[in-house]
């Protein structure tokens, strides 16, 4: 098999690891990739791992390059190409596509659309208003009260959510978006929820956990994550299967019945409330950085199933497999992140970070006079695996600790909660 994976993050740098694991597959392209990517090593005789620059928003250009490879799949990694589209081009060139349409897309590109694509499908959410104005925004802040969760409806790069006690800031927020959702404060822990479905089967991935603020104790701005880990060892036992049918599966049987069926990755981002589980978001695609710890534990090979799923045979696929243990996820970002990442610091010390346990997965990396320097805000996610939770934290913390970018920043408290059995439900 021969799979083109578009995009260049740490997500995309996961996902071409884990095809290069497919016995199956014998080439991954990553369109346009990243340093992470271009230095992987084949892991089976007659495979070969590369990259190829595209524009990605340059649709007929991605369609060429499926074609000239003569790939069998194409994966589609970040949520703006899936928004604007570009599984459609490449689905009507008769090519196969993980990743849902432009309209099945909308579930993560407007938060009203999948707030009533909810309210059909019966799916647990928090309520929340659609606000088009300042006057509209002050009154719904007004009547949820604090803690204000204000969204911008549109994509923002995992940074268009405000939750916060002040309200003037959540005003200012509301203000600088064109439409705006107000919605109630859901309590709880939170839980990453990723399933594989190709418009009508559903077959829910393990459990993860991510941190989306920047500092430790969830101080400090929302970002994109700052790290993730998975399982959860606090998790009812009948969680995964409780969401599949409350939440997933009803999501996708809606979608398919309004002609607009989802193929791809469906991410569900909920809260564990007091009043039972609550959607609080849909993604269209692999969540960074659950992703890059999940991957590291998935036993069934990614290019069948994201094969079967694309070609509408996932009925036929089998339940996932996965490996014993845990994995944890710290993200490295880069000084002055989330609100002006600097770029162009060295990077050092990754031979001394990775081992047969660790992999460091690049996300915002790029060769400048072949020096590997920073290139956006997160700029690493270090992944490690081990028999628990306590062996993984110590061994990506230990690799992180081998890592030299100058002002980086890093999380120090990724699973340790989980790990001192510290979230209860």
């Amino acid at each position: 098999m021969k799979v083109l994976v578009v995009g260049s993050g740490g997500r995309e740098h996961a996902l071409v690891w884990g095809l290069s694991r497919d016995s199956e597959v014998e080439l991954v392209v990553a369109a346009p990739g990243n340093p992470g990517i271009a230095a992987l090593r084949p892991a089976y005789d007659g495979q070969t791992v590369a990259c190829r620059a595209v524009d990605v928003a340059d649709h007929d250009a991605v369609v060429a390059l499926a074609r000239e490879l003569e790939v069998d799949l194409v994966v589609v990694g970040p949520e703006a190409p899936l928004v604007a589209g570009l599984a459609d081009p490449l689905r009507e060139a008769g090519i196969a596509v993980f990743g849902p349409s432009r309209e099945a897309a909308q579930i993560e590109g407007s938060k009203a659309f999948a707030k009533d694509v909810m309210a059909t499908a019966s799916v647990p959410t928090g309520r929340a208003y659609v606000c088009t104005t300042a006057d509209e925004a002050a009154e719904a802040i007004d009547a949820f009260g604090p803690p204000y969760v204000v969204k911008d409806d549109g994509l923002a790069a995992g940074k268009g959510v405000v939750v916060t006690a002040d309200r003037e800031e959540a005003l200012q927020h509301a203000a600088q978006c064109e439409q705006v959702l107000i919605e109630e404060f859901l309590d709880g822990p939170e839980v990453s929820l990723f399933a594989i479905t190709d418009g009508t089967t559903v077959l829910p991935m393990q459990p993860a956990q991510d941190f989306k603020r920047l500092a430790d104790n969830d101080e400090g701005p929302n970002t994109g994550g700052m790290g993730a880990y998975t399982p959860l060892p606090w998790a009812p036992d009948d969680l995964v299967a409780e969401i599949t049918e409350k939440v997933l599966q009803p999501t996708v049987d809606e979608l398919r019945h309004r002609g607009t069926p989802f193929v791809g990755l469906l991410y569900a981002g909920l809260a564990l409330t007091s009043r039972g589980v609550r959607v609080i978001e849909f993604n269209c695609r692999f969540g960074d950085p659950e992703t890059q710890a999940l991957l590291p534990m998935l036993k069934t090979p990614l290019g069948g199933l994201l094969y079967a799923a694309a070609t509408g045979k996932l009925a036929d696929h089998g339940e996932l497999s996965w490996r014993n243990g845990s994995a944890v996820t710290v993200v490295v970002a880069a000084k002055k992140y989330p609100a002006s990442p600097r770029k162009g610091d060295v990077i050092a010390g990754l031979d001394q970070a990775e081992n047969d346990h660790v992999r460091v997965f690049h996300a915002g990396t790029a060769l400048e006079n072949d020096e590997l320097v920073t290139a956006g805000g997160r700029v690493l996610a270090v992944s490690a695996v081990g028999k628990d939770l306590a062996e993984a934290r110590q061994r990506a913390y230990a690799a992180v600790s081998q890592i030299r970018i100058k002002g980086s920043q890093h999380r120090t408290d990724i699973a340790l909660k989980a790990e001192r059995g510290e979230i209860t439900v």
